[in-house]
């Protein structure tokens, strides 16, 4: 648990590091390197794009979890990118050693910001380092075949339905943004996620939560996107 919290406090550190970096004005970079400050004239307001994520429904096709994802992010003078992701997760999971089954589908929503730390902020590459607040409320049902009596030879099956939960957690990204033709871009990006406060209702220990991967304190995930600028 400790070593997780150290992985968990050095990434959340890193990224903190790199948007304080990139809220640097870059006239005072000009002033501290001897040159001459020039004046940012690109405008505040440089629109919008909505995009959407491709590993969550690969992830659906080959195996028992996954997730649709979508979302919208704001562009501000190509440096400051507010962003509200929505989605809705799935699982229909068997474990084969305890022949138990889990299901479950609900939605769940992001908020965060986006910086690009790249020097020249106007090029048609990016490179994010940002942080999101996420959350969602589900119920999950479980299954089992239940066990038969060796002496009486009847079987009593267990089952489960609506257990409530709730999860939040924030998620440290990195990523990269790219233009391909006119208006669409791809891009992908790291997450490692930290639970701040969770309910596992009742029975514990829910295997799969809806945006943020399997049940624990933290893990890993990602994204591939498909962006169209507005």
């Amino acid at each position: 648990m400790t070593h997780q919290k150290n992985i968990s406090t050095y990434i959340i550190s890193l990224a903190i590091s790199l948007l304080a970096l990139a809220s640097v004005p870059t006239t005072a970079r000009a002033q501290k390197d001897g040159g001459e400050a020039k004046k940012d004239t690109t405008a505040f307001f440089k629109g919008f794009a909505v995009f959407a994520d491709l590993i969550g429904p690969a992830q659906m096709m080959f195996g028992d979890y996954g997730q649709y994802e979508a979302g919208l992010r704001i562009n501000l003078k190509d440096k400051y990118f507010p962003t509200v992701e929505l989605g809705y997760g799935k699982a229909d999971h068997n474990d084969d050693a305890t022949n138990i089954s889990y299901k479950t589908s609900a939605p769940y929503a992001r908020i965060g910001i986006d910086f690009n730390v790249l020097k020249n902020k106007h090029d048609i590459y990016r490179l994010f380092a940002g942080v999101r607040y996420a959350f969602t409320s589900f119920k999950y049902d479980l299954s089992h075949p239940g066990m038969t009596d060796p002496v009486w030879g009847n079987t009593a099956p267990y089952e489960a339905s609506g257990v409530k939960c709730s999860y939040q957690w924030l998620e440290a990204v990195i990523g990269v943004d790219a233009k391909i033709w006119g208006p669409i871009h791809l891009g992908w990006s790291v997450r490692y996620r930290s639970r701040l406060s969770y309910d596992d209702g009742p029975l514990g220990n829910s295997w799969y939560v809806p945006g943020y991967g399997k049940t624990g304190t933290s893990n890993l995930g990602g994204t591939f996107n498909v962006t169209i600028d507005i």
